[in-house]
């Protein structure tokens, strides 16, 4: 059959319509080879002749109405654009479905409303999925790219393309939010927020409002994000492409400048930007030329701060956010410059000195304002060698400064950028891999295009070229892996328009010559244009207008566009004067000069523009805009080339951005223009229809003829199709698919409609058939039952005759009959006695066989038996030696563990030989400082005595003197002058003597003062640091009790969820401490290993408790003392402490001495030789420090004698050799003090440091000032058990960590916390407070640390949950603050809230810890097992959809290894969790909370792939999923837990499978349906029915009035989640059950020997 007979009558064609661009018919009659025309009706009714000249003239076909609606527009039967309009048209209009795959493209329409489409919800559901499996999403396309380059380690390139207001912005955005949050580990990092704040900084400063898009791009950009080994984003990089630098100085009509500017407007008024003196945006011309101020919707000022946050986000600080508004504000102000025209005909300009604008301008911007003003207005030539100054026309001024402006702005925005990058570098290494979004403008063509439409259109031809040349490459691939015999495909390559543009002699190179020339203009280019491209050398791709001589024609690939060359070469040089850059260079702002400090060679080599001075001639070739931008778009197509492109092409859908309103005409411009009807020529220019074999046997099988089996699929196929399709150019077969040209498919699906009609007629004949035959068979039975009864009667008359004749017979057979008995009855008793006789010989012999084989049976059992038997006995003597063996290594190991052990005591105790060396230097030193200190005092005391005696002399000759002069008489006046003169210079030298002695006493008494200060400013900084650290402990303390207090008054579900994320933290820590463990380990020998040494008896309690505040966590030495973590992990497996702990009881001689020193007792320590080597050190510091004490009272002592001798001294002196001697004396006692001040300055310093060693924790933090200070007397409580506190650490590695999981399994239910509460309650009983809060303590850490061991198996997590629990109830039913009814329960005296509260936090975590591990074997298997999984067998039979087999083009095929889950290991998984918990009899309540949360997660997950997911919503599939939800419903009815809420979150699953398998045509199905999916939201209600698809060609679509009705019927739901998808993340609170348990004693206890808990006494 040809493709021409599908035109028959019924068949649906596409014709061309002036408005709707396509419209569909339908054919009235069958077209002929050699038809005029086809009679057609339209939709409407109306019937129209349509011209066919030939065949290739006929409309093109409509495709069935199975595939309306296709979310792959290459999987319809016929692929032309009128198909590809339709099939957008309904999916955007009538499913509200923007995105639509087209082969690897994939075409976005913008919706112009806020979908909620884009939630973490829905990131998770697309996270990890098959991009052919899910529905079309820019996620869908974001992931197949994070995929491949995770699994090929191949970098990436999403190009995002499409017109102005197409969405191209919003789609770069939720690709780079998607990357974020699935390269984050499902948080965000630093990096991550840095790349998504590069958004809105990047969109106020490069984004504007146009006549097209409120926020339009108007820059290309590229974005490489970096990605790590493990796939986490470590770093972006961002390059730019032609940012429109002229929207900066003119805007059209309805259009605004950048979105920076309005911003910075519109914040005029806050207090850190009045210094800007900005204005409204109507009062700037550079604003206000476009007449839009504001844009619906958008608020400028909340922008702005949005920018704020991302620029500190970024790095940037605060003070350089505004140096860069100072810059943007100066722009502003610069346009409102005022430049005038003088001079006779105008060719001068000026600017008045009091232009308010320009000193704004020059004080923001840090320059001279005459200096701005006067090179505006002039320009500098150079002439002759000369520099000449020539002023500017008005028009030329204005040019400048606009010129300026786009220069300044286009040097900020590449800083910007630049900045951007530095924030965005990664700081973690070198990324493995990268994926690139590119987000650039699309083809443009307006009425008047320039110089940045003709960038632009230049830029798509080559990214139009790549796309060509990828898709091709992709079919080819496809055909090479099938092993096709193909020939090349034919496709549009525009190498001739790009050879134009770009090539040699092209629109480019004639650009920048001209632009070369001293004098070139736009017409002597176009000139030039047309000299080469339509004389010299004619270009098809050129042409020139009819009726301009100034514009030039280009044919792109996707449309005619007429360039205006006006403006072209002042855009081409983007130039701006020398001199005005020259004063922004010499800026007293930072930021300006960092922009304009350059070399003069490349200042333009980042922006796009360059730098005119009078040597122009010799600069602007290679800065030009023209040739920067063919760099940097070559650099672009190099790195897309190197990389796995994904196409996202953006379709805008209306010019009047209105929600879901589509113009045909518009759309079809788009996508001619961006290449999505490329791409369907391309394909259906050679086989654009696949099939699998298989799928292609289940859905044509009734075609083909012979024996039909799946296995022999291929064979098959390859027999029957040449005998369906005579022409076999239009199929061909590959190695697993089997490939038809385009309208193949349709043509099988109308012989296979055909078929299926001939087969229903055979069925119609012989069901009639069957139905005449039983007519038939009913008649003839009523017939034969009247004859039956006719002939009844006539029998009965003859029966009567007959008697009597057989009276006589009767009598003669009776008679002959005795005859012939008798002679039987003779024969018989014969033939009886002969079978006797042979019957008896064979039973004889048959039971002599059974003899003879019952005995060898016998035999071979007793002998099987024995041989059983020795095999058993050499097993068990080989299982015996390999215990012996096991048992003898253990053996070894643990005796090579005890020498090591032994070893390492040895080396303390040498490390204690060399400290007691220590102290016996330091005391032999101290002795012989005494006995130096002795002598000189011994010194000093003779030389006393001397100057006593010597004194004493003095005065008795003063004295003696005194009495003789009182005795002499009177001396005579004529005393000489001589003896006067003498006497007077004696007094002036004793007067001079006594100054100096009083100076140098004032000098020593300032030196005492001196010390004094210094001894009381360290005595106040020790006490300072004392009461600092009091401080931190008691503010760490309160701070804890104040989050503990604030986390108590939260809500539980948040409460439970920071405990698991504070356990999450809590595991990296660990890891990350064993890491640097691991890590000092390896980095050399230290003295003391603190891990190895140090082990308390018992382990550190609860965080921030009293306990932790230790002399082991004061100690600011961490490498010698272990922290009260590490202490908790070693105490938690150290199996050597058990016996160190008799070393530590033992009494020794230091104790007696440091009771005699008045040393208090130091906290105990892991050993006995380092402990007692600490208490040395102790006693020793000690008596260092009582030897200090006593030679500073002694040296004050000595000091306050020479002080009092020397007043004696000073006031009995009158001679000058005393005065002589006693300076000497003064002298020897000052050296003597200066020695005596240094030995006790080093003294003090050792003093201190030793004491900081020996500090003692502060009284007050003990745990018996801590406790209440009245506590209740506890009365005698028998049925303990007592663990002693040197078996502490024993029993919980025995009862906890240590137990074998078997043994563990074996016990009773919370046997554990049994023996841990008696424990416990002993230790209070004892009044030992201590040990009963340290059992507590250690039982959490234990149990904990048990968890975390037994992280990944359900079993042991129960049984620490249940024990958990046990302990947490029982220390809650005996604390103080719990009421009890009865009086015979005595609580307990110790206070252990907290540890309670610990309690309780750690049932929380094992709970969570439990359902994260089956949420975890849960997770893979939920989805296909419930939605993909066949349960019912046969149900989907061979009625495939049409077109649902085809796969994507980009997607690899993936096989799935193993076998498909089922719900069998659900069910199995489920039951693993329930046998778990019943085994520890864990209440029912908890029981049902996990099963409510994991049914919640089921039914999440399954509806949430099933709502993005249009292949399972058909009514089979409901089926399967009401079938397998079934499953799951009597698993948990037969487990009773149906009534615990379980079943509940099942519902919106149940109602979503229901919804499938019931009727949608009617309006009371519609109210039947609103009435039953109560659970279902309205969004996901429509969302079903929309994706609806049938099951076969027997079905019909869910239609739009249909959906509309029931959208209606939704209307008055209230309450309903907007969101469309579940959160699947959402975690119930849980709540324990308040049961007390039975009062509890060690009698009732079974204790296992296995425990080796023996050393446990009862109480």
């Amino acid at each position: 059959m040809a493709t021409l007979e599908l035109y028959s009558k019924g068949a649906s064609v596409w014709i061309p319509d002036p408005d709707a661009v396509w419209v569909s018919a339908q054919l009235l009659q069958d077209y002929a080879h050699g038809d005029k025309h086809l009679l057609l009706q339209l939709s409407n009714g109306k019937e129209i002749q349509y011209p066919v000249g030939s065949p290739p003239d006929l409309p093109p076909l409509g495709n069935p109405d199975i595939l309306e609606g296709e979310n792959d527009l290459t999987a319809l039967s016929f692929l032309h654009e009128p198909a590809v309009l339709h099939n957008l048209r309904v999916r955007f209009l009538d499913y509200s479905s923007i995105y639509t795959y087209c082969g690897i493209v994939l075409v976005a329409i913008n919706p112009y409303e806020q979908l909620h489409i884009y939630g973490e919800e829905v990131i998770d559901a697309y996270s990890g999925q098959d991009m052919a499996d899910m529905e079309p999403h820019i996620f869908s396309v974001a992931e197949e790219a994070y995929r491949t380059m995770t699994r090929e380690e191949k970098n990436q390139s999403i190009i995002i393309s499409g017109e102005s207001g197409s969405g191209k912005t919003v789609s770069a955005k939720f690709t780079m939010r998607y990357f974020a949050v699935v390269g984050g580990a499902a948080q965000q990092t630093s990096v991550e927020d840095r790349v998504l704040a590069s958004n809105p900084i990047m969109e106020s400063i490069g984004n504007a409002k146009t006549t097209r898009n409120d926020n339009s791009s108007r820059f290309g950009k590229y974005i490489e994000i970096g990605f790590g080994r493990k796939g986490d984003i470590i770093g972006a990089k961002m390059r730019t492409y032609l940012l429109e630098k002229s929207r900066v100085v003119f805007q059209a009509s309805a259009e605004r400048n950048y979105h920076i500017f309005y911003q910075l407007c519109a914040s005029r008024e806050l207090p850190e930007m009045r210094c800007l003196k900005l204005d409204a945006p109507e009062r700037f011309r550079y604003t206000s030329q476009g007449g839009e101020m504001q844009i619906p919707g958008a608020d400028d000022l909340s922008d702005l701060e949005c920018t704020r946050n991302a620029f500190t986000v970024l790095g940037v600080q605060p003070h350089q956010q505004m140096e860069l508004f100072r810059v943007l504000s100066a722009v502003l102000h610069l346009g409102n410059v005022n430049i005038q025209a003088s001079g006779r005909s105008s060719d001068r300009s000026y600017i008045e000195a009091d232009d308010r604008a320009l000193a704004v301008f020059s004080k923001l911007l840090g320059v001279e304002g005459p200096q701005m003003a006067h090179w505006l207005c002039h320009r500098r030539l150079a002439v002759g060698g000369e520099m000449l100054v020539k002023p500017r026309t008005g028009q030329q001024a204005a040019e400048a400064r606009d010129a300026l402006a786009k220069h300044i702005y286009g040097q900020l925005f590449t800083w910007t950028v630049q900045r951007l990058n530095s924030a965005l570098r990664t700081q973690r290494g070198q990324s493995r891999s990268f994926i690139g979004v590119l987000d650039i403008y699309g083809f443009e063509t307006f009425d008047r295009n320039s110089f940045e439409q003709f960038c632009i259109n230049y830029a798509n031809e080559k990214l139009q070229q790549q796309f060509n040349r990828h898709v091709f490459h992709l079919e080819q691939e496809e055909y090479l892996r099938e092993e096709l015999a193909w020939s090349r495909i034919e496709f549009i390559d525009n190498q001739l328009c790009i050879n134009l543009i770009e090539g040699q002699l092209g629109l480019f190179d004639l650009l920048d010559e001209e632009c070369r020339m001293p004098k070139g203009s736009d017409e002597s280019w176009v000139r030039k244009l047309y000299d080469q491209h339509l004389s010299s050398k004619p270009q098809q791709h050129f042409q020139k207008p009819r009726m301009s001589n100034s514009a030039f024609i280009v044919l792109h690939f996707a449309d005619t566009v007429q360039y205006e060359c006006e403006g072209f070469l002042d855009k081409n040089r983007g130039t701006v004067f020398e001199e005005l850059v020259n004063i922004l260079k010499a800026s007293q702002s930072e930021l300006v000069a960092e922009l304009f400090q350059q070399q003069d060679v490349d200042v333009s080599t980042v922006a796009n523009g360059s730098v005119r001075s009078g040597k122009r001639a010799t600069r602007e070739h290679r800065l030009t805009v023209g040739f920067q931008f063919r760099q940097s778009l070559q650099m672009l197509m190099d790195t897309l080339n190197s990389t796995t492109p994904h196409y996202v092409r953006c379709i805008k859908p209306n010019d009047l951005k209105e929600a879901f309103i589509f113009d045909p005409k518009r759309t079809v411009q788009q996508l001619r223009a961006c290449g999505v009807l490329e791409t369907i020529r391309i394909s259906a220019a050679g086989y654009p229809s696949r099939w699998t074999y298989e799928e292609f046997f289940s859905r044509y099988r009734v075609l083909l003829r012979g024996p039909q089996s799946q296995e022999q699929a291929q064979a098959s196929c390859r027999r029957t199709l040449p005998q369906v399709i005579s022409d076999p150019d239009q199929y061909c077969f590959g190695k697993t698919k089997v490939f038809f040209r385009a309208g193949q498919v349709a043509l099988l699906e109308r012989l296979r409609a055909e078929r299926l009609r001939v087969a229903a007629v055979t069925i119609q004949s012989r069901v009639r058939g069957w139905l005449s035959r039983i007519r038939y068979t009913r008649i003839l039975w009523a017939t034969v039952t009247i004859q039956r009864h006719c002939r009844g009667a006539l029998a009965r008359r003859l029966a009567l005759t007959l008697r009597f004749t057989k009276a006589a017979l009767v009598i003669q057979r009776t008679y002959r009959m005795v005859v012939v008995r008798r002679l039987f009855l003779i024969i018989r008793q014969a033939t009886v006695t002969i079978q006797a006789f042979t019957r008896g010989k064979l039973a004889r012999r048959r039971y002599r066989q059974l003899v003879a084989e019952r005995a060898a049976v016998l035999l071979q059992a007793r002998v099987r038996g024995w041989l059983a038997r020795q095999a058993y006995r050499r097993v068990r003597a080989a299982v015996v030696f390999m215990q012996c063996c096991v048992r003898r290594r253990a053996a070894r190991r643990e005796l090579l563990q005890l020498k090591t052990e032994a070893r390492s005591v040895e080396r303390y105790r040498e490390l204690n030989k060399g400290m007691e060396v220590k102290l016996m230097q330091l005391q032999l030193r101290a002795d012989q400082e005494a006995r130096e200190s002795a002598s000189m005092r011994e010194t000093l005391c003779t030389e006393r005595e001397a100057a006593s005696s010597e004194l004493e002399a003095l005065r008795v000759r003063i004295q003696r003197l005194e009495g003789q002069k009182h005795e002499k008489p009177q001396p005579c006046p004529d005393i000489s002058e001589k003896e006067v003169e003498k006497r007077r210079r004696a007094q002036e030298k004793a007067a001079q003597e006594i100054l100096q002695l009083t100076q140098e006493l004032q000098t020593l008494q300032r030196e005492k003062e001196s010390f004094d200060k210094e001894r009381q400013e360290l005595s106040a900084r020790l006490l300072e640091q004392e009461k600092a650290q009091e401080e931190c402990v008691h503010q760490a303390v309160s701070q804890a009790s104040a989050a503990l207090r604030v986390e108590l008054d939260e809500e539980r579900r948040k409460h439970q969820g920071l405990l698991r994320e504070f356990t999450r933290l809590e595991q990296r820590y660990d890891n990350l401490r064993e890491m640097s463990l691991l890590t000092e380990r390896t980095n050399g020998h230290r003295r003391t290993d603190s891990s190895l040494s140090l082990e308390p008896l018992s382990p550190s309690p609860t965080a921030l408790s009293p306990q932790c505040l230790t002399p082991l966590s004061l100690s600011p030495f961490p490498s010698a003392f272990p922290s009260p973590e590490e202490v908790r992990r070693v105490t938690g497996t150290s199996p050597c402490l058990e016996r160190r702990l008799p070393f530590w009881s033992s009494e020794t001689p230091m104790d007696a001495l440091m009771e005699k020193m008045d040393v208090p007792k130091a906290v105990k320590m892991g050993g006995e030789d380092l402990a007692l080597a600490y208490d040395a050190v102790r006693v020793a510091n000690k008596f260092l420090e009582s030897q200090l004490h006593n030679h500073r009272s002694q040296w004050e002592e000595e000091q306050e004698a020479l002080r009092r001798q020397l007043r004696q001294t000073i006031s009995g002196a009158s001679s000058a050799a005393p005065r002589q001697e006693l300076q000497e004396l003064l002298e020897a006692r000052e050296l003597e003090c200066v020695k005596l001040r240094r030995e006790l300055k080093a003294l003090r310093n050792t003093v201190s440091l030793r004491w900081r060693l020996t500090q003692d924790p502060p009284s007050a933090l003990t745990p018996e000032t801590l406790s209440c200070p009245s506590r209740p007397q506890s009365a005698s409580v028998t049925g303990l058990l007592e663990c002693r506190k040197r078996d502490e650490t024993k029993l919980m590695k025995n009862l906890i960590t240590d137990i074998r999981v078997d043994s563990a399994l074996s016990l009773p239910p919370g046997l554990p916390a049994s023996v841990l509460f008696l424990c416990v309650r002993q230790a209070d009983c004892s009044r030992d407070q201590a040990h009963a809060r340290s059992l507590c303590s250690a039982a959490v850490t234990a149990v904990k640390a048990a968890l975390k061991k037994h992280s990944n198996n359900t079993d042991m997590t129960s049984l620490w949950l249940k024990n958990a629990c046990v302990l947490h109830d029982l220390l809650t039913q005996h604390s103080l603050k719990q009421t009890h009814d009865s009086s015979d329960l005595v609580p307990l005296t110790t206070d252990l809230s907290d540890l309670i509260r610990a309690l309780s936090d750690l049932c929380i975590q094992a709970y969570q810890q439990l359902l994260s591990i089956t949420e975890t074997h849960l997770q893979n298997i939920i989805v296909p097992a419930l939605l993909e999984t066949e349960t019912i067998p046969g149900l989907s039979g061979s009625a495939m959809k049409l077109g649902a087999s085809r796969k994507r083009t980009a997607s690899d095929p993936r096989t799935v290894a193993g076998v498909a889950p089922t719900m069998a290991l659900v069910l199995r998984e489920l039951g693993a969790l329930h046998t778990a918990l019943s085994h520890q009899a864990l209440p029912t309540m908890l029981v049902e909370q996990a099963f409510q949360q994991l049914t919640y997660l089921i039914s999440a997950s399954v509806l949430n792939s099933l709502l993005l997911r249009k292949d399972m919503c058909c009514w089979t599939r409901g089926i399967q999923i009401r079938y397998n939800v079934s499953l799951l419903e009597e698993w948990l009815r037969s487990r009773d837990l149906q009534a615990g809420g379980a079943v509940a979150p099942l519902e919106p699953l149940i109602q979503a499978a229901q919804l499938l398998q019931t009727g949608k045509k009617t309006e009371a199905e519609a109210k039947a349906l609103v009435q039953t999916c109560t659970a279902l939201s309205s969004q996901q209600i429509v969302k079903i029915l929309t994706l609806y698809t049938p099951h076969s060609d027997l079905e019909e679509r869910v239609t739009l009035n249909f959906i509309r009705t029931v959208q209606g019927l939704l209307k008055g739901r209230d309450g309903q989640p907007p969101q469309l998808l579940m959160d699947v993340r959402r975690v119930f609170p849980v709540t324990f059950p308040d049961l007390p348990p039975a009062a509890l004693r060690a009698e009732q206890l079974v204790i296992p020997d296995s425990l080796k808990i023996s050393f446990l006494r009862r109480a």
